[in-house]
């Protein structure tokens, strides 16, 4: 069974950091150093549960943006980072946010414009991996 939670990052901090850095730093090579960053403790994080197990987790930030979505490989494209979205999203609304925008790694982007995000501006690259920059208003 599916559960998703949003805490603070004190609360979520030893369950979202393992799969962050599993997601990031081993498979997407991102330099460990700028993984977990100042916003983390300013956002809230959603972590999904999947059997009581931890295999997913993003952050909405205090400006809308949604950031840091990593799902364990064993646990992608069975609808766990569909729903993690989709529950931040609701959040975002429920607090009174007009959109939501993300950056999108380029390969991620039909993901999330199955949700309704749209494509804004030109690629570009962020530690050493394209992405584009979306957005969806509420």
């Amino acid at each position: 069974m599916l559960r998703i939670e949003l805490l603070p990052w004190e609360r979520v901090r030893e369950l979202a950091s393992p799969i962050r850095f599993e997601v990031f730093v081993r498979e997407q090579r991102v330099p460990a150093e700028i993984e977990l960053d100042d916003m983390d403790a300013r956002s809230l994080h959603a972590i999904v549960f999947l059997e009581e197990k931890p295999v997913g987790t993003a952050r909405l930030l205090p400006d809308g943006h949604i950031g840091r979505m990593a799902v364990l490989k064993a646990h992608r494209k069975k609808g766990v980072g569909a729903a993690m979205l989709k529950r931040l999203i609701e959040a975002a609304r429920e607090r009174g946010d007009r959109e939501v925008a993300l950056s999108a790694q380029v390969h991620a982007v039909p993901f999330y414009r199955a949700h309704g995000f749209v494509e804004e501006g030109a690629e570009y690259e962020e530690a050493g991996i394209a992405h584009q920059a979306m957005r969806l208003s509420l």
